[in-house]
């Protein structure tokens, strides 16, 4: 398809696996056209708005509605739960603006009319070019194994500090300057300071969750916000920053407050990490057990 469209394959990737994550998001709001591509076309778009027929396959009559229907499998029908024809439509209607990175993000703004998929999207293809792959679901522990922390379920409990809220992660307690690392592949998203969580590194991986690394003590020199990561990749240092102005130090016991969100397309909201850091810490148990059996 890459081929067809010009499209380069990373960029089709993005496409198909933002809307499978949005799909994961709105489960009930959304139900896949295809089976394999995630690519979700609603039958007013696909055949278009004035057709009579919201069913129509005829490529010729979905074009004088308007539609994006096309067909990508060479059948002479333009099917909406056809993967070629799926594939093909969506990536002629957002190519038709041109095959440069800017052209791409203007065609993903006209296809989508969200500023937030077509930042996500960019951001998938981005990781998935630096590693020329689709195949990115490893995960790290925050902190590494061997250094001495503890931690246990904190998500919903309270917090006071800047009015009554509910606590959207969990405290990793440790000493001050322990590694933070990436959990995920990823893309940093923002950096730098919060008054509730400090010195903070937001990071998105592909599959649309966004790793929150709060209360930090500093940041690892050079990363800067749009850099790709890799899991156990050092990106700060455990701190006991926030609850102020910029700078603010020690008004709590050092750690690492790591939050998980999930983006549902136009809002995200917090889940309890709880359950994949501890999915997490056992797999670089068992990774770190079997480094020391091969040595």
């Amino acid at each position: 398809m890459s081929a067809v469209t010009g499209i380069p394959w990373y960029r089709l990737a993005a496409i198909d696996q933002y809307e499978r994550t949005i799909t994961i998001a709105n489960p009930k709001k959304r139900e896949r056209s295809a089976p394999v591509v995630s690519i979700v076309v609603e039958p007013p778009q696909w055949a278009g708005m004035l057709n009579p027929d919201m069913s129509d396959n005829n490529p010729k009559s979905i074009r004088l509605f308007n539609g994006i229907g096309r067909d990508g499998s060479g059948d002479n029908r333009a099917e909406r739960n056809n993967d070629f024809d799926l594939l093909y439509s969506v990536a002629t209607f957002i190519g038709s603006y041109g095959v440069q990175e800017e052209d791409f993000a203007n065609g993903l703004w006209n296809y989508y009319q969200n500023s937030r998929a077509v930042q996500r999207i960019r951001q998938f293809a981005k990781i998935y070019e630096r590693f020329d792959q689709l195949n990115l679901k490893d995960r790290a522990f925050p902190l590494p194994i061997q250094s001495i922390y503890s931690y246990r379920s904190t998500f919903g409990m309270g917090r006071h500090y800047g009015g009554y809220r509910i606590h959207e992660g969990t405290d990793i307690f440790a000493r001050h300057g322990v590694p933070v690392r990436s959990t995920c592949y990823g893309v940093v998203e923002i950096k730098g300071w919060n008054r509730y969580g400090g010195w903070r590194i937001g990071i998105r991986d592909t599959d649309n969750l966004y790793h929150y690394y709060a209360h930090l003590s500093g940041f690892q020199k050079d990363l800067k916000e749009g850099d790709i990561v890799s899991p156990g990749q050092v990106i700060g240092w455990v701190g006991s920053s926030g609850y102020g102005k910029p700078g603010t130090q020690g008004k709590f016991p050092p750690h690492l407050h790591f939050g998980i969100y999930r983006d549902r397309g136009l809002i995200e909201y917090a889940f309890d990490p709880y359950p994949s850091l501890k999915q997490w810490e056992s797999t670089d148990h068992r990774k770190l057990r079997k480094n020391k059996k091969s040595s």
